[in-house]
């Protein structure tokens, strides 16, 4: 990643700061039965297991892990794509967790999402105006100046030329099909957006221009972003503050610094240490964090702490209690009985 814009000391970096949070998930859970098998009607795959998270107005907050650890599934749960196992989930002062119909159709106009994938998300059959207007027609808004006045403002707002109404997704780049997920998903001027991996399926010359637009309309437009990706280093640029996942379960939330400099949880602590260091090129030695083993199976996750099989400080007491997400002197919160000191 090259040229990113560092994020400024804005409303955004405090935006929780003693407010009410724009999105509260409160002990969220998803869990996906095993529908193959003999003991398929007694497996359940626990992709989220009671997890927190806040997100305030303006405020964009990263989610971060390796694969499979549950990020998607919370993302799909926050936009009310996937339908809650367990838990609650707040918006805006209301419950949203179990909304359907009429009540669901209007929260889409609150909530959006960016997917990862800007050729899948596309469909080919259909041109860039009809694709961003298509929110639009679904929920029978009509604004001022037409729809394809709308559609060619929103597709000017993102980079993409209006005069490109007509042209079909195959005619772009991967950058700019992104451009134009993202100009679908603020077509009903949200407060919040979750980007899926935004980012990670297009070339690292084409991902910085994206981060930079996502940031410019974050400080244009006010709004939420629930940021998840795999390359912390974007993470870094762009969200305020940021959680960490690891099988199914949020181990530490913490602001920038406090995740970045002084990782309060072992899992963290890894997860940093294996960002590429270009300084440790041509030197000797390897000082990274090497977690030994694989990562459990959220079938049957290990008692106690999760983190626990692969930590190199559990003791007893990680096998027999769950340690819950509390404050250490890091400054962050984090679910571990041996944290990380400052």
């Amino acid at each position: 990643m090259t040229d990113l814009q560092t994020p400024q000391a804005d409303a955004a970096s405090t935006a929780t700061a003693g407010a009410e949070p724009l999105l509260e998930a409160i002990d969220l859970v998803k869990h996906f039965p095993v529908r193959r098998g003999m003991m398929a009607s007694k497996l359940m795959v626990r992709a989220v297991d009671h997890i927190n998270l806040s997100v305030g107005r303006g405020e964009a907050l990263g989610l971060v892990g390796e694969s499979g650890c549950g990020k998607t599934t919370t993302g799909r749960m926050l936009t009310r794509l996937l339908e809650p196992t367990g838990g609650k989930l707040m918006f805006d002062g209301r419950d949203i967790t179990h909304l359907k119909g009429s009540g669901l159709r209007r929260l889409r106009q609150d909530i959006q999402i960016i997917f990862q994938d800007p050729y899948a998300s596309l469909n080919p059959r259909h041109t860039v105006g009809k694709i961003i207007a298509t929110p639009l027609r679904v929920n029978g808004i009509k604004p001022p100046g037409g729809v394809r006045g709308r559609v060619q403002e929103l597709m000017e707002l993102v980079g993409l030329n209006p005069e490109h109404y007509n042209r079909f997704p195959h005619e772009f780049s991967g950058g700019q099909r992104q451009r134009i997920g993202i100009a679908r998903s603020l077509a009903l001027r949200p407060k919040l957006v979750v980007a899926d991996e935004p980012v990670s399926a297009l070339d690292v010359s084409i991902q910085a221009q994206v981060i930079n637009l996502l940031r410019n309309l974050q400080r244009e437009l006010n709004l939420s972003f629930v940021f998840i990706a795999h390359d912390l280093s974007v993470v870094r640029h762009f969200c305020d503050r940021v959680a960490v996942m690891y099988l199914g379960k949020v181990v530490e939330v913490g602001d920038r610094t406090q995740i970045y400099d002084t990782p309060a949880h072992p899992y963290t602590k890894a997860l940093l240490s294996a960002v590429p260091d270009v300084t440790m090129l041509g030197t000797k030695g390897d000082n990274r964090l090497k977690l030994v083993g694989d990562v459990p199976t959220p079938l049957n996750p290990p008692s106690g702490c999760r983190f626990r099989t692969r930590c190199w400080k559990a003791q007893e007491v990680c096998a027999t209690t769950e340690p819950p997400l509390a404050q250490v002197d890091t400054g962050a919160v984090a679910a571990c009985h041996f944290p990380e000191s400052a």
